[in-house]
């Protein structure tokens, strides 16, 4: 049953009927080895058995946001805690499933909490050539009274090959206020003067604090505990991959890197075991069809928190702003 929520409440939620008929667009007890036949689907099922059915040799860009080593309740399913040498075991589990559908020239991001990362990376460091680690502020979280809170994720960022990968640097700018102006000469070096503000496109580093976890008044959001926001997903989908590209989530969870895919025009195979949240993802998919926004990314560039109100008069004037950028890059 659908939950009462404030007329505010912007989740999506989806009566019983409803996950019946999204449930119905999902790939399921299907031979997947034809890629034609999978791509820009959502798959029900483990996620090792359906990888292991994929074509060799097809994926471009992987998106890994695996169990973080909770005990957790998904759905119908719980994720039982495990010791570190049995968390390595499952993490070398799905890499070795995993790295025959890559492309020579793919690129891997695994999403980890603090804990796992220090799992999860020796065993990536063993299979894949480890670029770097993103850490991303995570605002949400409890509060602890004799530890630190935890307000940090990472995000592993691997390759197959050391050198041949994609990396769009440009596809990924930060668009950060200016606070203390440079002029040289009376005018501004390397920023931009605009009645909306003082900006400067920025390269990206890898430590994001701009990532607005998904809450009630969010229409990307869901009931799905450990849901990733569009906006996240977005810069490693244009980091790494080109339009025409396939991206694989093998835990898809409600669909987030699905649905960032067909945004931002990629091909996707999303993977989950769980009916609801299959179900959630072909829902979320199917608005995607007529709503391609990603909330804080504007105009081809991505824009710190709470900046809302500059986006949308920057929308206004974006033709002379962008001019103006592309006069100082």
């Amino acid at each position: 049953m659908i939950k009462q929520r404030a007329d505010r409440n912007r989740t999506i939620s989806l009566a019983d009927s409803e996950i019946d008929f999204y449930f119905s667009n999902c790939v399921c007890n299907a031979t997947l080895s034809n890629l034609s036949c999978v791509t820009d689907t959502v798959i029900c099922d483990d996620a090792l058995n359906a990888i292991r059915q994929l074509p060799l040799a097809c994926v471009d860009l992987l998106v890994v946001d695996p169990p973080y080593n909770l005990s957790k309740t998904y759905s119908g399913t719980t994720f039982k805690q495990m010791s570190d040498t049995e968390y390595a075991a499952f993490t070398e589990g799905w890499i070795a499933s995993v790295k025959r559908v890559l492309k020579n020239s793919a690129s891997i991001y695994v999403c980890c909490d603090w804990r796992t990362s220090l799992v999860i990376g020796p065993v990536l460091i063993k299979h894949f050539n480890v670029q770097n680690r993103i850490t991303w502020q995570r605002e949400k979280g409890r509060g602890a009274t004799h530890n630190w809170k935890n307000s940090m994720e990472d995000i592993w960022f691997a390759t197959v090959s050391p050198k041949t990968f994609t990396f769009n640097a440009d596809d990924v700018k930060m668009r950060r206020k200016v606070i203390a102006p440079y002029k040289v000469d009376g005018k501004p070096k390397d920023w931009v003067e605009s009645d909306n503000g003082n900006f400067r496109d920025t390269f990206p580093s890898n430590f994001w604090d701009d990532i607005s976890i998904p809450y009630w008044s969010m229409p990307e959001n869901t009931d799905h505990p450990t849901q990733k926001p569009e906006k996240l997903i977005a810069k490693l989908v244009l980091a790494s991959s080109n339009p025409g590209d396939l991206v694989l989530d093998p835990f898809l969870g409600s669909g987030t890197t699905a649905v960032v895919a067909k945004k931002l025009n990629r091909h996707y195979i999303g993977i989950e075991c769980e009916r609801e949240y299959c179900a959630l993802a072909q829902r979320r998919l199917e608005i995607a069809d007529t709503d391609t926004e990603i909330q804080g990314y504007t105009d081809g560039v991505f824009w710190e928190r709470n900046t809302l109100a500059q986006q949308q008069k920057l929308k206004k004037r974006s033709s002379g702003l962008d001019e103006k950028l592309e006069s100082v890059c």
